[in-house]
């Protein structure tokens, strides 16, 4: 070991004794806002981190039941904070938006992989400027949509006081996963909260057959698309309003359109989850 990294070691050790001293001696405690567990997916074969933050006045022996937000893109260090923050704040009793809900984030491993359907090739990434090389391994969403439904829902719906009332929401290539789960699995979930959604891969392929929903028999949904600045990328817009367009002919959908012009593909998830919430469900009590 050289003398820097010998330096590095002793400033971080000293570092770290000096904040448990420091928390030791004022008492204080850790914030915590869920519970992190492992995950073995048979399915996928892989051991996955789960994150549930789990309603205020959650009482595992009373008999109320909660709906479940899931969240695809759901690390501590993605989405599964600020998202969870969002719920939290919708579900407290002088807002009173929706019903307290169980949130579970799925942290990612490789979402690319996980989040793409099959396709013949990759040809059509150099139209939006991406090389082949950046998906080394794709097309594997039939077998994550197979582990959301036969091991992830069952799992939580008998651990936790879940209902049948389940949410999905993500943006990016997530936002392509939710739309392919939409179209060909639509009783999966109840709620979709789609947001700037990567619709190009494939060449478009899931805006290229308009009757794919309307094949599958399902319940009443409700589909959330909110798409960012138009000048940022025109392609992702029209896209979005491509999916728009094509699932408001369909009466069991309630759908809504949300363009934020405010926003980029980078930061448009935390305003449109947001915005889908207050699109969706009622206006608080103190507004009716």
């Amino acid at each position: 070991m050289d003398f820097s990294k010998k330096y590095f070691t002793l400033v971080l050790t000293l570092l770290l004794f000096f904040l448990s001293h420091t928390f030791a001696q004022s008492g204080g405690q850790p914030i915590s806002i869920g519970i992190t567990e492992a995950f073995q997916s048979t399915i996928l074969n892989e051991i996955r981190t789960i994150n549930v933050c789990l309603p205020e006045g959650y009482n595992a022996t009373d008999t109320v039941k909660y709906p479940v937000i899931y969240n695809p893109d759901g690390g501590v260090d993605e989405d599964f904070i600020h998202i969870t923050g969002l719920i939290r704040f919708d579900t407290q009793s002088w807002v009173n938006r929706f019903p307290k809900s169980i949130v579970v984030g799925i942290q990612n491993i490789n979402r690319r992989k996980d989040f793409t359907f099959p396709v013949a090739n990759l040809d059509f990434l150099a139209k939006i400027g991406f090389k082949k090389e950046l998906f080394p391994r794709y097309g594997g969403s039939a077998n994550y949509i197979a582990f959301l439904e036969k091991e992830l829902q069952p799992y939580i719906e008998k651990k936790y006081k879940a209902n049948a009332n389940r949410t999905i929401i993500g943006e990016s290539m997530a936002g392509l996963l939710i739309t392919e789960i939409a179209l060909n699995h639509p009783t999966l979930f109840s709620t979709y909260i789609i947001v700037s959604p990567s619709l190009w891969w494939g060449d478009e392929a899931l805006l290229h057959n308009p009757n794919l929903l309307q094949t599958k028999a399902h319940k009443p949904i409700s589909i959330y698309i909110g798409a960012p600045n138009r000048k940022e990328d025109e392609q992702m817009y029209l896209e979005a309003e491509g999916l728009y367009k094509m699932l408001k002919g369909d009466s069991n959908i309630n759908l809504f359109f949300d363009y934020l012009p405010e926003e980029s593909h980078a930061t448009a998830l935390h305003q449109a989850a947001y915005n889908a919430f207050k699109m969706i469900y009622s206006k608080p009590d103190s507004l009716k």
